[in-house]
């Protein structure tokens, strides 16, 4: 139990609960598709905007969801090596973290519902779907990251997902190029998840949560970490070489950096060196996307 002395104040509680770190992979899909947006036809602020607002909610609200949902199953315990978790530490109560998943979960689908006006009924069943699967991560009868589908879930709704809606509601009918872009953020997205599974893997084995780290095992979790990684390198190539400028190879100088990140990633890393990176997985996802967003307006 947490001690009176050492309890934050609840707005610190609230905002770790959110996993800040993880909010790029939010952002970073809406910055790229609206970037390609603006290259192929005009720029809608106001559907941006309802994009971005409901990227971040359901990031927030699937953060909420995997606190509470991950309490219920076992997997956030006294042993885990992570940052503290809200529930499990006892700053907050199961159903006020149910009733916040909620809160925030509502807000999504109404932020979604405004993007109708741009497209179409298709918004409802993206908004509805993303806001299923952001539950079903972690809850519901068959748990998406227990069985090791959180990783294709990261990549289809933080990746294709999320930069094809925001293309489809400023220009119109999906390109090549949004669904390219959609899935090189999708792979660094992922990569942020894997990142979390790699640090959890001996508490997550215990709680029977099989994610694709616990499943195949480090080795295999640092192969995907660098296919990820040559996915997203390799697709500004692609935009050059079917008629984009080489502004588009912009995102191609973060390889050192990428390089420096696998590296990072070994058996013997410590709770805080993957805690670490973790954070700067979701700084580089940030960073390629404004490299790409530049490139391509470039």
């Amino acid at each position: 139990m947490t001690g009176a002395a050492d309890t934050p104040p609840a707005w610190r509680v609230w905002i770790s609960a959110m996993r800040v770190r993880t909010l790029p992979a939010a952002v970073s899909p809406v910055v790229v598709g609206t970037a390609l947006a603006m290259h192929d036809h005009r720029p809608l602020p106001a559907a941006a905007g309802l994009c971005l607002a409901f990227a971040v909610l359901v990031q927030i609200g699937t953060n909420f969801a995997n606190d509470y949902y991950d309490f219920v199953h076992g997997a956030d315990n006294a042993t885990r090596v992570g940052p503290r978790r809200a529930v499990a530490s006892g700053l907050v109560t199961p159903g006020a973290m149910r009733a916040a998943m909620v809160g925030v979960f509502a807000a999504a689908f109404l932020a979604g519902l405004g993007l109708i006006h741009w497209g179409g009924p298709w918004m409802l069943a993206i908004g509805l779907g993303s806001i299923a699967c952001g539950v079903a991560y972690t809850g519901g009868p068959w748990p998406l990251g227990y069985h090791g589908f959180g990783d294709l879930f990261v990549f289809i709704f933080f990746g294709l997902v999320a930069v094809c809606a925001t293309y489809f509601v400023q220009a119109g009918p999906l390109s090549l190029h949004s669904v390219l872009a959609g899935a090189a953020m999708g792979a660094l997205s992922a990569n942020i998840l894997l990142v979390n599974n790699y640090r959890d893997a001996e508490t997550d084995a215990a709680a029977r949560k099989r994610t694709l780290v616990v499943r195949f095992g480090k080795r295999a979790a640092r192969i995907q970490f660098a296919a990820c990684l040559v996915v997203a390198l390799a697709v500004p190539f692609v935009f050059w070489a079917t008629g984009y400028r080489a502004w588009c190879l912009l995102p191609v100088a973060l390889a050192p950096l990428a390089w420096m990140h696998l590296r990072r990633l070994v058996p013997g890393a410590s709770p805080a060196d993957l805690v670490a990176l973790l954070g700067d997985t979701a700084k580089l996802t940030a960073l390629y996307a404004g490299l790409f967003a530049a490139g391509v307006l470039l």
